[in-house]
């Protein structure tokens, strides 16, 4: 466990370093305005400049509900650029230590690839999960000030279905920053996989319960309708497996050493 707490210690110091604890959470920040308060005033600005030129305004853009403009916060911004972010925030987790040889030296030492792995997927969740909220309740404020008041339980249930897609996201961009040692490779293959998770989901029932990014379509469910789908529950159980056999593979490969051998 005191190895543990080291390890987890060691991630945050890095991230202070890197000012990741400045960036992050401002970057999730602006995300979580710009949704509700473009949704506000788009058809003001549109009919200020263009309304003489004949451009239509859809009077459905000002008449949404606060739990619909909440949802497209997470659509919108958080599955789109946020993804992004994330991925690219996460793509030298292991990488770095690979290459300044701070892997092999750690795994010299009694530390255990489980308490390692283990070490770096909670710190950088904790953090990247943090960001994710903060960014998710000044768009709750946003949303209820600029449209109609969003159920605080609600929003606390779609916020837990969404952190466990973001739980995948990290556990999984961890697992490639373990393969490759190319940053740009990483950042790349994360992007392409999790934005493809994204883009596929709603074509087949069957896809969708093995798509991890499920969970943000149950987040957006509870916000827009205020109830809980049944089917939640396969999602949950399908996401965490996923989850688990990213961390292992990340294990067998450390403890395969073949970071060494490449």
């Amino acid at each position: 466990m005191n190895n543990f707490n080291v390890l987890m210690k060691k991630e945050f110091v890095q991230m202070v370093r890197e000012f990741k604890v400045i960036w992050l959470p401002l970057v999730f920040i602006f995300l979580g305005i710009t949704q509700p308060v473009v949704s506000h005033y788009l058809p003001s600005i549109l009919k200020a400049l263009g309304g003489a030129q004949g451009i239509t305004i859809d009077p459905s853009m000002a008449a949404q509900q606060g739990g619909e403009v909440l949802a497209s916060t997470l659509a919108a911004q958080f599955d789109q650029l946020g993804v992004i972010i994330i991925a690219i925030s996460m793509m030298g987790v292991l990488q770095t230590d690979k290459v300044n040889g701070m892997l092999a030296f750690i795994l010299t030492r009694p530390v255990t690839v489980v308490s390692y792995i283990g070490g770096k997927i909670i710190a950088n969740y904790i953090f990247v999960a943090c960001s994710v909220v903060l960014g998710y309740l000044i768009s709750y404020v946003y949303v209820n000030l600029l449209f109609t008041n969003v159920n605080f339980v609600d929003a606390i249930i779609a916020s837990l279905f969404y952190l466990l897609w973001v739980l995948f996201m990290v556990s999984f961009t961890t697992m490639i920053s373990t393969i490759f040692n190319s940053q740009g490779i990483i950042a790349l293959i994360s992007i392409v996989f999790l934005l493809g998770c994204r883009i596929v989901l709603g074509l087949s029932s069957l896809t969708d319960y093995l798509n991890p990014a499920s969970m943000s379509k149950q987040a957006m469910e509870v916000l827009i309708t205020g109830a809980v789908n049944p089917s939640v529950i396969w999602n949950v159980l399908v996401v965490l497996i996923w989850i688990v056999l990213t961390i292992v593979v990340t294990v067998f490969w450390i403890s395969g050493k073949r970071f060494n051998n490449e």
